[in-house]
């Protein structure tokens, strides 16, 4: 029942990050905003999420594991209830911010409870009934949200998730059992404030770069020079005290190591095609909600093929299951980079199976890899690196990636535009050009918005090459990953 306990508190926060996405273009529609104003509905809650995780290890300290749940669901459930009265996008990232942050603890939380309490050959199996439950909330996420929005509104992706909180609430209530804590324990607030500085200078260039023309921008580079500096305080003053705010032990065990690049690049890979899709769906080929949820919900069947295989292949060098998972992942990017305006449901769905079942393959063996020689007092602190990372390279991620699709498509659009001229003969033959027609405005109306729609179309191809290219390009870190767990504990 632990099991399933943390199981349901992980799936609650998965389920958040994934139901928003499908609703996306409703939302951008209701709040009147661009798209990459609405890109910031999901950006800062991932923010709030990355600047809180590695408050964890400290929470629990003062507050212990079973407050510290029950508390975040309590906070996550009001602020999720909040988002649903919005009436402004500006009160709506408010209220994100603060799911996100009451959100922040729950998963590393439940992650640090399982380790502790499943060990040796019995973790495998525990985390692929972890995973495969998790993913039910990202596989019926977004058919939920598609649901919802199109028979209601948006308003009702939110209020649907409220049930589940009181759920959540009552299993931790029931099964997780309290432990003692360090009363003294004291958080050092130096090097929170500066990696959390440097967290968001970082994430607020990422995403107001493209709109600011980059560096010949004052706000972007007091943003770049705010993040180097954060970061550069954080390193010294690390290096420096006595009690910093990350362990620096924890970095001397070289599988949990190159486990937080390889959980940073999982991260970048896991919720950027459910973000990117909706919208492109939506705009390009006119897909109702549900439509759009049914198939991002492949993505999570998928997922629930991968948790069950990688449960099965316990057995297997993790760094070959990983592999093979990382390989399944660079194929469904390049199939989405081969999309055009009129890619079937079909095709779009079976790139969804793949990439899920990729995904699915990848958690496990991370897990593993990543905790296998960590010595069990780091077992909180490490696991909030862990997914503080992970939701740091999603943020991140999403941002490049909608810059990718917003920047190429100008481009395309200027570059395809100097192929539209009275000169062309072939835009003269009715059988063609269809409804192109360049002698009268309505004509040329339609064809502006056609070239604008193959455009955009470039742009979210260029994305999706990016995507398998860091997929691809991640792979040879897994040579650096020990297999073997030393015999003896030395501390690391």
């Amino acid at each position: 029942m632990i099991l399933v306990t943390v199981s349901v508190c992980t799936m609650l926060y998965a389920l958040t990050a994934t139901i928003i996405n499908v609703a996306l273009p409703q939302l951008q529609g209701a709040l009147s905003a661009t798209p990459e104003q609405i890109a910031w509905v999901v950006t800062l809650n991932v923010i709030a999420t990355a600047v809180i995780t590695p408050m964890t290890g400290w929470l629990v300290s003062r507050l212990g594991e079973r407050p510290l749940l029950l508390w975040a669901i309590i906070g996550f459930a009001v602020s999720t209830f909040l988002c649903a009265t919005a009436t402004s996008l500006e009160t709506l990232l408010l209220y994100r911010v603060a799911q996100g942050a009451f959100g922040a603890p729950i998963v590393p939380l439940s992650q640090s409870i399982l380790l502790v309490n499943f060990t040796g050959k019995d973790r495998p199996m525990a985390q692929g009934f972890f995973g495969m439950t998790v993913v039910i909330g990202p596989a019926v996420g977004p058919a939920l949200g598609g649901y919802f929005a199109e028979a209601h509104d948006w308003r009702w992706v939110f209020y649907s998730i409220v049930p589940l909180c009181l759920l959540a609430f009552i299993l931790v209530i029931s099964f997780i059992r309290p432990v003692a804590r360090e009363k003294s324990a004291k958080l050092d607030w130096t090097g929170f404030l500066a990696l959390s500085f440097a967290i968001i200078c970082l994430q607020l260039l990422v995403d107001r770069g493209e709109r600011l023309d980059w560096f010949s921008s004052r706000e972007i580079l007091l943003y770049g020079c705010g993040a180097a500096l954060g970061l550069y305080l954080f390193i010294v003053h690390t290096a420096t005290s006595d009690a910093p705010f990350l362990n620096p032990q924890l970095f001397k065990d070289r599988n949990f190591s190159v486990g937080l690049g390889l959980v940073f690049v999982y991260g970048m890979l896991n919720f950027t095609p459910i973000t990117l899709l909706p919208p492109m769906l939506h705009n390009l080929k006119g897909y109702p909600d549900s439509l759009i949820g049914l198939l991002l919900a492949m993505r999570g069947l998928g997922m629930v093929v991968g948790f069950f295989t990688a449960g099965r292949l316990g057995w297997m060098d993790p760094r070959l299951t990983f592999f093979i998972g990382m390989v399944l992942n660079g194929i469904s990017g390049l199939m989405m980079a081969s999309f055009n305006v009129n890619v079937p449901p079909e095709t779009i769905a079976l790139a969804g199976v793949i990439q899920g079942m990729g995904s699915g393959l990848m958690w496990v063996p991370l897990v593993v890899m990543t905790f296998a020689t960590l010595n069990e007092k780091f077992m909180p602190e490490g696991s909030s690196i862990f997914h503080l990372l992970r939701n740091f390279g999603t943020s991140i991620f999403i941002s490049l990636s909608f810059m990718v699709v917003v920047r190429t498509a100008r481009i395309n659009y200027a570059e395809l535009a100097e192929n539209i001229s009275p000169y062309k003969e072939s835009l003269r033959y009715p059988g063609v050009s269809g409804a192109w027609n360049l002698d009268t405005v309505e004509g040329l109306s339609r064809i502006g918005d056609e070239v604008g729609r193959q455009a955009q179309m470039i742009g979210y191809d260029n994305a999706f090459v990016m995507y398998a290219i860091v997929c691809f390009a991640s792979l040879p870190l897994l040579l650096l990953v020990r297999v073997k767990r030393p015999e003896k504990d030395n501390g690391r």
